[in-house]
């Protein structure tokens, strides 16, 4: 409906520049929208109001000379000009008559467009490091990517999706020095634990399982490592550091390999579990240890090395990023031969482009704002574009029960994690609230309204006008009544204005589409099914569907079967059940 319409005012356009002799140069977009007041019609443009002065003549008369260039249409009733230069379009009852059929022939592709066909985007989200179980942030971030990453392929993008696991460098080495401190306790040695350590129950179960598996074997000189526990004059960051090369000197190369994959395959485990219940399957884990491994690092250091971007100071390898922008140069290899994480991610957005996407799209906590400049400016360096590079911040989220603020963590290193939040409120429930507000605002999460069934809990509000429509379907099979006939049920009998107010807000969704696709932006699609549910409810409540009269019984269910297929569209690009029952 909107593309044809949107055709024809195309074509006017094209005219009237002809005709005023007008550079091709203008701004010909039409600009189509829907009305504010369905007392102006439906669809309005200001593209004369945007044209008049390269034309040299009023908004108004340039409007009324686009009007007379309109073809007729049996989709438009009326085209007329309103305020200082508007186009308005009232639609032909037929024109959402027709858009219903096309709702029901489309089935589960209704919505869908092909406006990013020959686009690869790669959508990396969650990435969080493994070093411990999915906190309800972490979920945030995977309901956002997960339902971003949907809605993008419904608008015609070709979509992949990754975790990318950072399972080298410092972190995963204090995860290996916690899991051992934890087993050498187990083991009888009374060593000190420090702060600063990962504090987690899951720690104490991966050593438990080490001590199952491997008894004492993995223990070395405990006293070697008390020493450096105590080491006078330094901060905790440097003692925990002398920890760690305690323990890796006292164990060895090999035992500390077993314990870092004890810890992050345990832990890793946890989070692809986690995710998978939650509903969310990335297509691909990508190893941060393979990028050195495939030389992926060393060729991106290469790169910038041979493009004069990189510099030694004091010891320690340097990144020219001030030069791209950055608040400041960057060390990629450190005084004592390590490459950094800034390396590493250099390389791997190298690496991403090498594989062929035209889009890297990085979900990224809030925190991460400084991250954008800094690989930016490594892809500039390295030749690239930084457009290739999108990141959309996700903010932080707030639990409360009604009024009182929930203790995310506590002094122990224990919190909130993304499972016991699933448990509590369900799938569902987290999927629609997680996406309710932009990624960018925080989100204040209420568990008691999301665990609620009533019409107050907009996820419970939205699922039962799907379950109410299958209540229906089923009471009209009791009744020995038949599905309409697509091509002779008489949809002009829905001429009652709670019929027509549903029949538009339904042809609304391929917009909401391509609206929450174009900002990245999934609330558009909550917003979008709260306001579709009301406007079903409404008329479901006022209109009796299930009628003795068969034409007007058939009109009616066929409204209500377009109004569950757009229902069932909209949860599924979220990542919500679309419920039979409640």
């Amino acid at each position: 409906m909107r593309n044809e319409l949107d055709r024809l005012l195309r074509d006017a356009v094209k005219r009237l520049v002809a005709q005023e002799h007008l550079s091709e140069r203008v701004d010909l977009e039409p600009n189509l929208e829907r009305t504010r007041d369905s007392s102006h019609g439906d669809f309005t443009t200001n593209i004369a109001m945007r044209m008049a002065k390269a034309a040299g003549r009023t908004p108004r008369e340039l409007a009324q000379a686009l009007v007379a260039l309109i073809l007729e249409s049996d989709l438009i009733v009326k085209v007329d000009v309103a305020g200082p230069g508007f186009v308005n379009f009232t639609l032909a009852p037929r024109a959402y008559a027709d858009e219903l059929r096309a709702i029901i022939a489309a089935g589960a592709g209704y919505g869908r467009s092909e406006s990013g066909a020959g686009t690869r985007v790669l959508v990396e989200y969650v990435s969080a490091n493994p070093t411990g179980p999915l906190h309800v942030g972490h979920g945030r971030h995977a309901a956002y990517g997960a339902s971003l990453a949907n809605i993008l392929r419904a608008a015609g993008f070709a979509i992949d999706e990754e975790y990318y696991v950072n399972d080298a460098g410092r972190q995963m080495d204090i995860l290996a020095a916690s899991v051992w401190l934890r087993y050498a306790q187990l083991c009888g040695r009374d060593l000190p634990f420090p702060a600063n350590a990962y504090q987690g129950q899951y720690v104490r179960e991966i050593a438990a399982q080490l001590k199952h598996e491997h008894g004492g074997t993995l223990l070395g000189d405990a006293a070697a490592v008390r020493t450096a526990a105590a080491t006078p004059d330094a901060t905790d960051e440097q003692r925990l550091d002398l920890l760690i090369a305690a323990i890796k000197r006292t164990v060895g190369v090999e035992h500390f390999a077993v314990l870092h994959s004890a810890g992050l395959n345990s832990v890793l485990d946890d989070i692809k579990e986690d995710l998978g219940e939650f509903g969310i399957a990335p297509q691909r884990w990508y190893s941060e240890r393979s990028l050195t491994h495939r030389g992926a690092v060393e060729r991106g250091l290469a790169r910038l090395r041979e493009r004069g971007v990189l510099y030694e100071d004091d010891g320690a390898t340097w990144f020219k990023s001030t030069a791209y922008g950055d608040d400041k140069d960057r060390v990629v290899i450190r005084d004592n031969g390590a490459t950094t994480y800034f390396a590493s991610d250099i390389a791997y957005h190298l690496e991403k482009r090498e594989r062929g996407y035209d889009l890297l799209l990085n979900v990224l906590g809030a925190d991460h704002h400084g991250y954008v400049a800094r690989v930016r400016a490594g892809l500039q360096a390295m030749g690239l574009s930084a457009d290739y590079l999108e990141v959309q911040l996700v903010q932080f989220v707030v639990l409360f029960r009604g009024h009182e603020k929930v203790q995310m963590s506590t002094r122990s290193g224990e919190y909130v994690t993304l499972r016991a939040l699933r448990e509590e409120v369900g799938n569902d429930a987290a999927r629609f609230f997680y996406v309710s507000r932009s990624n960018d605002q925080h989100l204040e999460f209420d568990l008691e309204l999301a665990k609620s069934q009533s019409n107050d809990n907009p996820v419970y509000y939205v699922q039962y006008a799907h379950a109410r429509v299958a209540s229906m379907l089923r009471r009209l099979c009791d009744n020995g009544w038949s599905l309409p006939n697509a091509a002779a049920v008489d949809l002009d009998l829905l001429e009652a204005p709670k019929e027509h107010a549903l029949m538009v807000m339904l042809s609304r969704y391929p917009e909401v589409v391509q609206l929450a696709a174009d900002n990245r932006a999934p609330q558009h699609v909550v917003h979008y099914l709260r306001a579709l549910a009301a406007v079903f409810h409404s008329c479901y409540d006022e209109h009796r569907i299930l009628v003795e009269e068969s034409a007007l019984r058939d009109a009616r269910v066929f409204l209500a079967l377009a109004s569950q297929q757009v229902l069932k569209n909209a949860l599924t690009l979220l990542g919500v059940a679309a419920p039979a029952n409640m």
